[in-house]
């Protein structure tokens, strides 16, 4: 599908909210389908002027889109939210209403510095499209991670005892923490907890309430909370279908942002195929909230 370019005058940007049905729920996020010519110094700048938990630039690449996401502090090789949300907006834009009114599926390879993954995408109606990620492949570690709950304001009464605190890497490595029925509540980080991950070969921490299908996720210090983690929520999948949560094939509703008051809902599924692959989808609606124009660059 073909999409317009940059207009004359300015950069433009696409205000979305992904995993949310609605406008102003869910996590917000700025792309910008035509970044070509912008440095990385120009792209970070950017998303700390904007403020969005995360933003993502674009640029055509053969059949496929070079991408770059940048939250408010640094540039990350790979996130959830952004792709889907950038997915949508592409489809949208190629079908010359930036206003949502495209018909038809859509199919998106989104090359990230680390990986390269694959979007489809839909329109429900006007203004509100969904998106599903592939975000390719999975890996465990081979033994139960020591659980770390002081780390975040919990005791071990707190944590599931029917399942291990385990590392998922699927594109960013989680040290998934299944905690028990009102903990998530409690739970918070207090002290940067960067080398206790390292130190059991994570990136950063999920905590999942499994019968609650709910989850909570902090930058490592603890400072910011992110409202609804696509790149987790891989993990996730793949984790419960590991353990005999999720069947083969089965959907499910992870949900996220509560205690941030910006409630998400994350469709998550697993398919084995030949030889044992995993295989992960996370999907979720995406809402188009407005556009704008940068006429100034750093």
């Amino acid at each position: 599908m073909a999409v317009g370019g940059r207009n004359v005058g300015g950069v433009r940007y696409h205000h979305v909210d992904v995993f949310s049905s609605v406008a102003y729920s869910g996590n917000s996020l700025a792309v910008f389908p035509d970044a070509a010519g912008l440095t990385g110094l120009q792209m970070g700048r950017v998303a700390k002027e904007l403020r969005h938990f995360e933003s993502i630039f674009l640029i055509r690449d053969g059949e496929g889109w070079q991408a770059r996401v940048f939250d408010v502090h640094e540039e990350v090789r790979f996130a959830g939210h952004p792709v889907v949300g950038a997915a949508c907006v592409l489809h949208a834009l190629a079908a010359g209403h930036g206003d949502g009114d495209g018909d038809g599926d859509g199919d998106w390879t989104i090359h990230l510095p680390d990986r390269t993954v694959q979007v489809s995408t839909c329109r429900i109606d006007t203004g509100r499209f969904h998106g599903v990620l592939d975000p390719g492949p999975v890996a465990f570690t081979d033994t139960a991670t020591p659980r770390i709950a002081h780390r975040f304001g919990l005791t071990e009464d707190d944590l599931d005892q029917g399942l291990p605190a385990q590392v998922v890497f699927a594109g960013l490595r989680y040290l998934v923490l299944p905690v028990r029925g009102g903990a998530l509540a409690r739970a918070r980080i207090t002290a940067d907890v960067t080398a206790d991950l390292a130190t059991l070969g994570a990136e950063y921490a999920y905590l999942l309430d499994a019968a609650a299908m709910e989850g909570r996720h902090w930058n490592n210090d603890g400072l910011v909370e992110d409202v609804a983690t696509g790149s987790a929520a891989a993990c996730v999948a793949a984790y419960l279908h590991r353990h005999g949560r999720l069947a083969d094939g089965q959907a499910a509703t992870l949900h996220q942002g509560r205690f941030t008051g910006r409630p998400s809902e994350m469709t998550i599924s697993v398919a084995v195929g030949e030889g044992g692959t995993v295989g992960v989808r996370v999907g979720g609606d995406v809402a188009l909230v407005g556009e704008g124009r940068l006429d100034v660059l750093p």
